[in-house]
């Protein structure tokens, strides 16, 4: 298990990260979102040494982390960290070995990543001449390469196409399910809804939310329902504890407490609008964020 326990990062007058706790589990998906400069990178960087922290610490199975046990460790960075002009395989290779590899171990593994994402046949070629796609995938294997306890991954979801990010999403819940603890982050909320058991909100260097994403879900105070119509859009004006965040055509999505009346709603409903249904749900992961980072 990976913890955090009050880490905290100040560069300047930047607070980066703020008595950051939280734990990323084995076995499970854990998504870490927040806004942009929110210390998600950061943090990242701290679990392999690469930012010192002021006080606070990062620990693996509680203990503090070490360079035996980093080497077992994989990473993948949101800028690139590999070399555009050498050969795919070839610097795979390279980089399995400076974790402790052998060379034939490091080869059979490269290769049979290679081979299961889809790029053998491009192993001899330079990076900078693959898609932004493939070059995500290369940057994996280079993660993967070493079969690691624990995988942290910044945005590796960043600029993929669906199938892309379809065929990356299912790897990743293969990687846990087979005892792996992976902790990556993305802004793609809805995708991180789908795949991820847990989730860590973290703004401005503090985790404002952590823990298992349907805990979180159900302890929320407010719920939403999903309103479809036909015809123009209704007045909702004087319905009690209710706002309207979206509207379409046809749809709107309204909040509403916690102990709202449903059967009064759905009459207050139908005398506004032609209903054709009402779906009543806790809020999603994107309305846990906005009202996380709003308070």
């Amino acid at each position: 298990m990976l913890e955090f326990d009050s880490a905290t990062k100040r560069f300047g007058p930047l607070t980066a990260l703020d008595a950051c706790t939280f734990t990323a589990r084995p076995g499970r998906l854990t998504g870490f979102v927040g806004p942009n400069g929110a210390g998600k990178t950061t943090a990242m960087r701290a679990v392999f040494g690469l930012v010192e922290l002021d006080s606070g610490s990062v620990l693996w199975k509680g203990a503090p982390i070490g360079p035996e046990v980093r080497a077992r460790f994989g990473y993948m960075p949101e800028e690139r960290g590999l070399y555009p002009r050498m050969r795919v395989r070839d610097q795979l290779v390279h980089l399995g070995r400076l974790c402790g590899g052998t060379t034939a171990t490091v080869v059979r593994s490269v290769d049979g990543w290679l081979d299961r994402l889809g790029l053998a046949d491009r192993a001899q070629d330079r990076l900078d001449t693959l898609s932004h796609g493939n070059q995500q995938r290369v940057q994996l294997i280079a993660a993967l390469v070493d079969a690691p306890d624990l995988l942290v991954l910044d945005e590796p979801l960043a600029g993929l196409d669906p199938l892309a990010i379809a065929a990356m999403s299912d790897l990743l819940e293969e990687l846990a399910a087979g005892g792996a603890t992976v902790l990556f982050s993305s802004h793609q909320l809805d995708l991180v809804e789908d795949i991820c058991e847990d989730v860590v909100i973290i703004h401005a260097g503090r985790v404002v939310r952590a823990g298992d994403l349907a805990d979180l879900r159900a302890r929320a105070t407010q719920r939403f329902v999903r309103v479809r119509y036909l015809g123009a859009a209704p007045d909702w004006s004087g319905l009690r504890s209710v706002e309207v965040t979206e509207e379409t055509d046809g749809e709107a999505l309204l909040r509403v407490d916690q102990d709202v009346d449903l059967g009064a709603l759905i009459d207050a409903v139908r005398r506004r609008a032609d209903l054709v249904s009402f779906v009543y749900q806790p809020p999603t992961l994107s309305e846990l964020f906005r009202s996380a980072v709003a308070a």
